[in-house]
């Protein structure tokens, strides 16, 4: 079924995070497959917020390899604790890096992204995937980019 995203136009990211995070959880409550949500998820947040990447790593056999995606190539296999993914499974917390260049052992993907957050679907006290968003721009997520990716986190640890 073909979905249509009504986007708000504000400036302000809340408000768009606030039109947005509804239609996600509206778009993937009717579908069981959890890698046809993870792609919807990455096409809405990429279409709606502009970002440069977003995307999945999934845990599969004590690595994080890439799942759906929207933007350019990726890494596809990431080993625990090294970059932002590997540090966000292993600290099974979320990461926001201001600025990827002085993260210690970030992996660049690309030298376009500038700035990033990772966050950790967890369920029954491990982490199944993380949500990787990328940004063109130096210090471009915050803790409003935190909530509202949790909730969207959240929907994904409850439909897996």
């Amino acid at each position: 079924m073909a979905e249509t995203l009504i986007i708000s136009q504000s400036a302000d990211k809340a408000s768009k995070y606030k039109t947005l995070v509804p239609q996600i959880e509206a778009l993937i409550s009717g579908e069981p497959d959890l890698i046809a949500n993870l792609a919807n998820i990455a096409a809405a947040l990429k279409q709606a917020m502009n970002f440069f990447w977003v995307g999945f790593y999934l845990v599969k056999n004590n690595e994080l390899v890439l799942g759906p995606f929207q933007g350019p190539i990726a890494c596809t296999r990431i080993a625990m604790g090294k970059g932002v993914c590997g540090a966000s499974w292993k600290e099974k917390k979320v990461f926001i890096v201001p600025n990827v260049d002085e993260f210690p052992g970030h992996i660049a993907c690309s030298s376009d992204s500038k700035s990033e957050i990772v966050l950790p679907a967890i369920k029954n006290g491990e982490v199944t995937l993380v949500l990787d968003v990328d940004s063109y721009n130096l210090n471009d997520f915050d803790e409003t980019d935190a909530l509202y990716l949790k909730q969207i986190v959240d929907m994904i640890e409850r439909f897996q």
